[in-house]
């Protein structure tokens, strides 16, 4: 090869090689600091993805109270905010229900099988006295505590429509929704789907403007610890 060819192709392959070694001096250094995936300082590393990010944006508050509280602060149950003819509740139903059956009126959900969220169980749904209350649609973020942490603020109108809000509602076991009452993230978890329960807390919060109180963002953020691939909902 003649000497000015090669001293051409040293000119570009010592460059590359000085980078590629560059390179990975970097990550070994950032391996052994904890700026990368492993623990750092002993602690383990902090949940990623967009449930945790969402999370760590949110503000951070002491609850303002109950003071003023009444669940008719957010209007009628059930309203149909969307105008489709139908009551929220029926449109939950009919979303997460599977093997539906309507009323005649093409609204009223009679019914169903729940793939329950918060136990796991399939549960069978027959709308009537004594049994309607098996399957119930939960508001993830309970509405006392939306109004300990924001929703005081709100408008009538605004509060209206976060307490018939998609993304707000989910149909779940009766006993377990029952059991939760208006607690947050730091006083109840569901036995099972705690990630998908909380991200779906998350996206609710952020999208309504609400903050978190020091210990339900603790909770939150050792659940989501726990999944830190978990998105957020869309609905």
């Amino acid at each position: 090869m003649p000497a000015r060819r090669a001293g051409a192709l040293a000119a570009i392959l010592v460059p590359l090689l000085l980078l590629v070694l560059a390179l990975l001096a970097w990550r070994a250094l950032t391996a052994g600091t904890g700026t990368g995936t492993g623990e750092r300082d002993g602690r383990p590393p902090a949940a990623g993805g967009a449930a945790a990010d969402a999370l760590a944006a949110l503000p951070v508050r002491e609850a303002a109270g109950d003071a003023g509280y009444q669940r008719t602060r957010f209007g009628q149950s059930w309203v149909d905010v969307d105008g489709n003819g139908c009551r929220t509740r029926d449109d939950v139903l009919q979303r997460d229900l599977r093997g539906v059956r309507l009323d005649d009126d093409g609204c009223t959900v009679l019914s169903g099988t729940l793939d329950d969220p918060y136990s796991g169980r399939e549960i069978p749904f027959r709308r009537g006295e004594g049994t309607s209350s098996d399957v119930q649609v939960d508001h993830v973020v309970a509405l006392a505590d939306a109004w300990r942490t924001g929703a005081q603020g709100f408008t009538d109108e605004q509060r209206v429509e976060f307490a018939n809000d998609p993304l707000e509602l989910l149909a779940v076991d009766g006993s377990l929704n029952a059991s939760k009452s208006d607690d947050d993230a730091s006083r109840w978890l569901p036995p099972r789907g705690e990630c998908d329960y909380v991200a779906r807390q998350v996206a609710v919060k952020s999208a309504w403007g609400l903050w978190v109180t020091p210990a339900e963002r603790d909770a939150m953020a050792g659940v989501l610890a726990g999944c830190p691939g978990q998105g957020l909902p869309v609905r």
